[in-house]
Formats: C-alpha cells, structure tokens, sequence
C-alpha cells in the first residue's frame, strides 16, 4: 500500500509511458533499476568501524572483521536496520516481521572473505512504490534488502598492479529493486531524483551519486511492441542520472540493431558502461543463485521486527517530500515552480537545523509579517543568487535566518529601500563574522532611508542632469527608457535611500 498522502492527482501532467517513442518507432523498451545506496551510519553495518568519506588514506577504518581475519565475527548495526525501516515506511512497502542474511559467494580482489553478506532470501521488506512526475501510476518496489559494501579496487596501468582499499568494505547498504516499470531513460531519471530526495529527506542515505553513495544497475530490454519483453541486459554501476540515461539509449539502440537483424541478445548479460565513449561493453554472462552459491549465514540469526519498532519509527519520521511539496502550495501558496526550486535546492544537505524548506519555513513564522512570495524572492533569488556569484552553495550559506528576516523587515519596513537592502546583503555575506546586526550594519553604512527633508532629492535629480547630458536629451527627444540610467545614477549617489518613485517623479518633472 502507498501512503495515503500520496494521491494520483498531485502531479500535474500527462502520462507519459514512452510506449510509441519516436527514438525508436514500433519498439517497447522496458526498464528496472536495482539502487544501492549508502546508509548514512557512522559506523559499518556488522562491525564497529567507522564509515569512510572520500579522499580518504587508504586502509584506515578497517577492523579484523573487515579483513576476514580468521575466527571474526558480524553484530548487526541496529542504526542500519532502523534507517532500512524509515524507506520501508516511506515507500509504504510491507516491512517484514522476520528477515534473514544470507552469503552470495564469488572470488574477487575487492571481496577478502569470499562471499558478500545480503539478504537474498528473506529481505527486510518486499512491495511499495515511488511516483514521478508525469505518470499517474507509481513505480513499483520489488523489496529492499541490507547487505554490505564491498572493498575497492585500484588498478594502475603503468605498473600493473591492483591495490585495495579496505576502507569501505562492510559499510552498509541498502539494495531496492523496482520490477520492470520503467519505460524510458527520461522516467529512469525521474525515479532515482525522486529516491535520491526521499532517502535524503528521511536520513537514511545522502545520495551523493559523485561521492559513490548512491549507484545503480540497470536492467534494460526492447521488444517489437506488443510482443513479450525481450531479453535483458544489466548495466553495473552508474554512478550518474546523466550517464544513466546515456547508457539506457545506447543500450536500447544496440539491442534494436541485433533484434533487427534476427541475432539473439546474449542471455542475462553483464554490461559496464564507458564514460567516455558513452557505450556499454560486455562484462561477463549473468549469473543465476545457483552460481553465487546463496546460504543463510551461520553467524547471524533471524532479524525479528517488533510492531512497537515500527509504529516508533513512524511516530518520527520526517516530512517525505511529496508531503512538503504540498504544504508549500498549500500553506505559503507559492507555485509549482517554486516550491521545486525549494525542494531540490541543496535537497537533504543539512544546513543549520535543517534544510533549504526548514530555512524558508523559519523565515515565514519567526521573521517579518511578509508576503511569502517575498521572502522567498530574497531567499532564492538574492541569497542564492550573491552565493551563486562567488561559487558557493546553499549549505555554505553564513547567515542565519533571523539575520536575513532582520534584512527582509527593514526594506518590508520601508527603513531601508530595496537597493540597500541588496547592498546591505552583499556586505552581510562578505564579513558574516561580525557581531554587528543588520539593522546595525545598516546604521554604520549610512543606508537607513533619508526622509524628503534629510536628502535633496531635487538638488540630486539636477545634478544626475547635469552629469548626463546626452542622455537628458534623449529622453527629451521621446526616448523614454533612458530615464532609467539617470534614476539608476541619483540612487547611487544617494547610496540607495532616495525613494526611486519620488526620484523618478521629480526627473520627469525636471526633464519636462
């Protein structure tokens, strides 16, 4: 069952199911996606070392277990577990009140003991689904299993030689398989932005597909429309939306090329993908469970789920981001396009106590009396905008939301005008450490607005005359928009306090 709160007809759109793609006239493609994602623990999934980043020394977060030094034993990290019932519950699959671990055996430089611990027969929850935009009907989860990650492997062409790193094996990640629901590269996409913001949201994986913490394999096959699916190819370890969707057209191009010329696709083939020639090239055959040898593992019991855990677990589950999404259009009544740019805007990277929604709700309930609309163009659009200019993201933001509030009720206030308080911006995020307020800050820069009284608007207005010329002549000549450059040079001059309407009045006034 999806939760409740999910409702078809909240995405907007039509469904878009690809069946008569014009790439590829009078052909179905057909797409699942097995996701791993790295669970956000500190520590590993059956030992007590912790979790590695990237750029790491090599070899550093590695225990005996690890190692698969003889006689080590696994004890399951039940932050992991906790972290697999939060996705379960997210997207409302049928979390399993006993699930088991079992041991995939093959022999490879980057596997020290020989098997890989996963939960092949029994996972931890089987069902859900995930909507994307465009499509009324969700993508449907297979299961999602634990297991543990491997170790990495390094070859060196000049030498070579492979080195190993330990640092990751045994971390813990979480496996969900979708059955074959997709039908285009463009929906693949949409399905792993749409995981990689609810496992964010929740806190069970950061998502970094860079970083290698979230990689998929896709399984993809194309069949004459309405024929049997064909056979499926499955494409190891994309670590990119981008390539993702480069891999899936190649691929469906190179089976086409075969069905049409009446050759066979290989059976259950294993296919990498270069990134820099954007073709898939043959790996090796798949294997089938009898080639991995599955058996339960020995050191490791049954995994009973008590309901008490899982109704704890929902009691504090997060906002998911379908939820969130609503609220914004709801309560703050921004558009579509905005309350998007929110929720992808540095989506799930903590910031503070929270998000880039949690910043803007804070802004909303604690700051000034203020059409949302509002706060959010000084959010988005000059915040973002100053961190954007000097190649910063949102998570290195320096202002709090109550500085920037501060900044947002002097200009609503009318104790600064617009323009300073853009000034007033700039020098906030340029000396974020000082201890001086924003209303403060604005004192000692002199921006606070001048009344009429206090600033000569007509003697300014007829100096910005005097020092353009030309263009008063051409405004007296019937080009109107030059005014704007005259306007733009008594607001610099007056360091943005005049009132630019009381400016533009009394330009007019002058120039006629």
């Amino acid at each position: 069952m999806l939760p409740s709160c999910r409702p078809s007809s909240f995405f907007a759109g039509r469904l878009r199911r690809a069946y008569h793609d014009q790439r590829w006239p009078g052909w179905q493609v057909v797409i699942g996606i097995e996701t791993h994602a790295q669970i956000k623990s500190r520590q590993k999934l059956f030992s007590d070392s912790f979790t590695s980043s990237l750029g790491e020394v090599p070899n550093i977060h590695v225990s005996p277990f690890d190692a698969a030094f003889p006689g080590t034993l696994p004890k399951l990290n039940q932050e992991c577990v906790d972290l697999a019932l939060r996705t379960a519950i997210a997207l409302g699959s049928n979390i399993q009140p006993r699930c088991s671990f079992d041991r995939k055996h093959y022999f490879y430089s980057d596997l020290p003991s020989g098997y890989q611990i996963t939960q092949h027969y029994a996972p931890i929850a089987l069902g859900g689904g995930l909507l994307i935009p465009n499509r009324d009907s969700p993508i449907r989860i297979k299961q999602i299993q634990l297991e543990q990650d491997t170790a990495k492997s390094t070859f060196e062409p000049r030498t070579r030689t492979s080195s190993i790193d330990l640092n990751r094996a045994g971390t813990g990640l979480l496996e969900i398989v979708t059955e074959p629901d997709l039908r285009s590269p463009e929906e693949a996409g949409a399905y792993v932005r749409a995981l990689q913001a609810m496992l964010r949201a929740i806190g069970a994986s950061d998502g970094n597909m860079e970083a290698g913490s979230l990689r998929c394999d896709v399984n993809v096959s194309v069949n004459p429309i309405g024929q049997p699916p064909g056979t499926r190819c499955e494409i190891k370890n994309l670590n990119s939306i981008k390539f993702m969707q480069f891999a899936i057209v190649f691929e469906v191009h190179r089976q086409r090329a075969l069905l049409s010329q009446a050759d066979a696709v290989v059976p259950q083939e294993t296919r990498g993908f270069n990134q820099d020639t954007l073709e898939t090239f043959k790996m090796r055959s798949k294997e089938e469970a009898p080639d991995y040898r599955y058996m339960p593992d020995p050191n490791l019991g049954v995994l009973s789920i008590a309901p008490e855990r899982i109704k704890s677990t929902v009691e504090i589950m997060p906002e998911l981001p379908w939820v969130t999404r609503i609220r914004l259009l709801r309560e703050y009544e921004l558009s579509e396009q905005d309350a998007d740019i929110l929720l992808n805007l540095d989506s799930g990277q903590e910031h503070g106590d929270g998000g880039a929604v949690a910043y803007f709700d804070r802004l909303c309930k604690d700051g000034p009396s203020v059409n949302p609309r509002v706060v959010f163009n000084w959010m988005v659009h000059e915040l973002l905008g100053r961190l954007h200019a000097a190649k910063l993201t949102f998570t290195d933001n320096p202002l709090s939301s109550s500085q920037l509030g501060e900044l947002i009720a002097l200009v609503n206030s009318a104790a600064i005008t617009g323009t300073s308080g853009k000034l007033l911006l700039r020098e906030m995020l340029a000396d974020s450490s000082s201890a001086l307020t924003p209303t403060e800050r604005a004192r000692s820069l002199n921006l606070l607005a001048a009344s009429s009284e206090q600033l000569d608007v007509s003697a300014l207005c007829a100096a910005a005359i005097a020092a353009l010329p030309s263009e008063a002549a051409a405004f007296k000549k019937g080009h109107k928009n030059v005014l704007n450059k005259i306007l733009g040079w008594v607001m610099k001059e007056s360091r943005g306090r005049a009132d630019s309407q009381q400016v533009r009045e009394c330009l007019i006034s002058l120039l006629h």
